[in-house]
């Protein structure tokens, strides 16, 4: 169920169940927010900052949220945000699908400072915002290539096969490969003593509604990002390593969820269609 005050989410065909009610833990105290100030960052810091001590660093500072002024590729600011803290929740990417490839090198060597860094202060459990384009080429397949368009007839949502973690990866863009990158970076990282959490996020919007035909089926609310990384966050020190989708439990998904329930206890609380009948008034 829910962990909050709403009805259950619908439940899929295919995806395990699980007893489990909400986040597993809560033994992270102080976390360090990068790229703090774009869109998720804002979503993050106001659904977390009653749960957890947040640290932000993004390039465009905002002292009035104590978030700092800094570049994750320069160690100095780095190893400032990083002084007494116990987790990482990392933004600190380009967030646009059209980035190019100098743009994404840059993204990537930015990674690997980050989980340096981490390994040299000793902070334990790294949140990587990955990104669902990491599988984008999927969407060029039926059924996922009519789901995007809205192109229903003929389709049951409980009978799509969903993409899961296991699925090989099949980047749609430069940034799709810096980010499944990163989410290799991060296996390594794990290998050698870190907590590693790659969350792919599906759609977030600064309206927090679907504004075309795919987002019906990629939406993540706002309320479910906070609670999806809130989960992460707080997983259990022996989770080491896992990759996990980020979406809400919209009637036309087609990413797995059953990982992100069973290991992490996120129960998503939205559904996109909801949104369906207002768009048609």
């Amino acid at each position: 169920m829910c962990p909050f005050p709403l009805p259950p989410a619908p439940t899929r065909a295919g995806d395990k169940a699980t007893a489990r009610i909400g986040c597993k833990t809560a033994a992270v105290a102080r976390v360090l927010v990068l790229g703090a100030a774009g869109l998720v960052g804002g979503v993050l810091w106001e659904g977390l900052a009653a749960h957890h001590s947040l640290v932000g660093l993004d390039l465009e500072g905002d002292r009035d949220r104590g978030i700092q002024r800094g570049d994750v590729r320069r160690p100095r600011s780095l190893r400032r945000a990083l002084d007494g803290v116990d987790a990482v929740v990392d933004l600190a990417t380009g967030s646009a699908v059209g980035l190019r490839w100098p743009e994404v090198q840059r993204d990537m060597a930015g990674r690997v400072d980050v989980l340096e860094a981490m390994e040299a202060h000793g902070v334990g459990r790294y949140v990587f915002a990955s990104s669902n384009h990491v599988t984008g080429m999927y969407e060029l397949d039926p059924p996922y290539a009519e789901i995007v368009a809205g192109r229903y007839e003929g389709l049951d949502p409980a009978s799509i096969p969903l993409i899961g973690r296991g699925w090989p990866i099949r980047p749609d863009s430069a940034y799709g490969v810096g980010k499944a990158f990163a989410e290799a970076a991060a296996r390594h990282y794990s290998d050698r003593g870190l907590s590693c959490i790659c969350v792919r996020i599906g759609t977030v919007r600064a309206d927090d509604r679907p504004a075309e035909p795919r987002h019906y089926a990629t939406l993540l609310s706002h309320r479910d990002l906070v609670q999806l990384v809130r989960c992460a966050l707080d997983a259990p020190p022996d989770l080491r390593f896992g990759v996990y989708y980020g979406v809400s439990a919209n009637t036309w998904r087609f990413w797995d969820l059953a990982d992100a329930r069973e290991e992490l206890g996120y129960e998503p609380c939205d559904d996109a269609e909801g949104f369906r009948a207002d768009r048609a008034r």
